[in-house]
């Protein structure tokens, strides 16, 4: 049976500040209250809401305008994962929200885990967009490079693209047989131009013996 609950600060895909919404129960006790997110809509807990509205809202504010600072100091942020991976460029293993964040602390940025939006977790190398979220109504992008190596990932991080060795071995055949054919054509245009050059001259030939 759905929880009514009355939020303390924005929900992303559920509502902002002061609103009454319904959510499972679960997510109220398992998130939403632990995290000082919600509290219960009672009638005492709906009061106690309002008496402090303009304090929270206040907080709220503050705590908006320093994560709005700490944004512009993480803009093109880039994090380097040292993996091991496969030739098909695919991790032994994965990198998760936790590696992300560690490596974020390692370049000088405290945040947690619960902070790094990723669907799943990351199971191959190259440059990839991660979307942080820095308070309730501010989100940026930070860029994790998983490469093999410090050489891979400066590659990388210069915009670099990896290619599988199964990919490299195709375009490698590709490119092979393009300049075959392209050499068969350069033959065959010379000979066409050999043969109309002797065709002409057999033409003018009677007329010089004249």
């Amino acid at each position: 049976m759905p929880m009514n609950v009355i939020l303390l600060e924005r929900v992303p895909k559920l509502g902002q500040m002061g609103d009454v919404v319904k959510v499972k129960p679960g997510f109220a006790r398992n998130f939403l209250l632990p995290q000082k997110k919600a509290l219960r809509a009672t009638k005492d807990n709906i009061t106690y809401f309002e008496s402090q509205r303009k304090v929270l809202e206040a907080q709220n504010l503050e705590r908006k305008s320093e994560a709005e600072a700490v944004g512009e100091k993480m803009k093109e942020l880039k994090v380097t994962l040292i993996r091991q991976a496969s030739e098909a460029l695919q991790l032994y293993g994965s990198v998760s929200s936790r590696d992300i964040a560690d490596a974020t602390g390692v370049a000088g940025v405290k945040i947690e885990r619960g902070q790094v939006e990723l669907d799943r977790p990351i199971k191959s190398l190259g440059a990839h967009k991660i979307k942080v979220h820095l308070h309730p109504e501010v989100a940026i992008e930070i860029t994790a490079i998983i490469a093999r190596s410090p050489d891979e990932a400066e590659f990388l991080a210069k915009g670099g693209t990896l290619v599988a060795e199964n990919e490299r071995a195709a375009l490698e055949a590709a490119e092979t047989a393009q300049r075959a054919a392209d050499q068969a054509a350069a033959l065959f245009e010379a000979k066409a131009a050999k043969d109309a050059e002797a065709a002409a001259a057999g033409e003018e030939a009677p007329a010089e013996e004249k």
